[in-house]
């Protein structure tokens, strides 16, 4: 492993470790959950730090899958049509529309790390994309009832439908096709260890 991805896999652990402290303790809770999407933007840097081949397509990628995100999002939200009747609470920062622009950012974050995660089980197969979908569904099951506790958004009927995970995968699985079809995938330990240390993140708060 190279000295650069170890800084910065030292900087996502330090990162999500001191999170995870701040929002545990009362008193500082409301605080640490405010800074939520400073927290996701910089994960979202390390991500783009940490890729190997940089080429104009990938970064193409981001933007479109950023609005895709907001996007689907924002007819979420507004006609609940895609994943179910909620809307976005206080600690996700900055919205349009009701629609924070962290939420895109987090598309983009999840799409291209749970490619890599799957990369693992099968390196050159059409199976690969089916994966990443499952992965970003899975990752989604464990995310919701910390967002739901932190306010970062809420189920009107008070629960969460299938449909909103029948809507993830469907989502998730076109934006993994496209990146599988363009050869955008690589193998990347960064990228590896930012979905382990979010994923720990969520069940150790889903715990707590």
């Amino acid at each position: 492993m190279s000295l650069k991805s170890k800084i910065l896999i030292s900087i996502l652990v330090i990162l999500y470790t001191v999170g995870l402290f701040g929002i545990s303790m009362p008193q500082y809770r409301n605080m640490f959950l405010a800074l939520s999407d400073i927290n996701l933007f910089v994960s979202f840097l390390i991500l783009v730090i940490a890729r190997k081949r940089k080429i104009g397509l990938w970064y193409l990628f981001l933007a479109f899958t950023f609005l895709v995100g907001m996007t689907v999002e924002w007819i979420g939200v507004h006609t609940g049509f895609l994943f179910g009747n909620y809307e976005y609470g206080q600690n996700l920062g900055r919205k349009f529309d009701g629609i924070p622009y962290v939420i895109g950012i987090n598309w983009a974050l999840i799409v291209v790390s749970s490619a890599t995660l799957s990369k693992h089980f099968f390196r050159h197969s059409y199976l690969t994309p089916f994966l990443g979908a499952l992965i970003m569904v899975g990752f989604d099951i464990l995310m919701e009832p910390v967002a739901i506790a932190s306010d970062f958004w809420s189920w009107k009927d008070g629960y969460i439908p299938i449909f909103n995970y029948v809507c993830w995968f469907i989502v998730g699985l076109l934006l993994q096709l496209i990146y599988h079809f363009f050869k955008l995938n690589e193998s990347n330990k960064v990228n590896d260890s930012l979905f382990v240390i979010m994923t720990m993140f969520f069940i150790i708060l889903n715990i707590l």
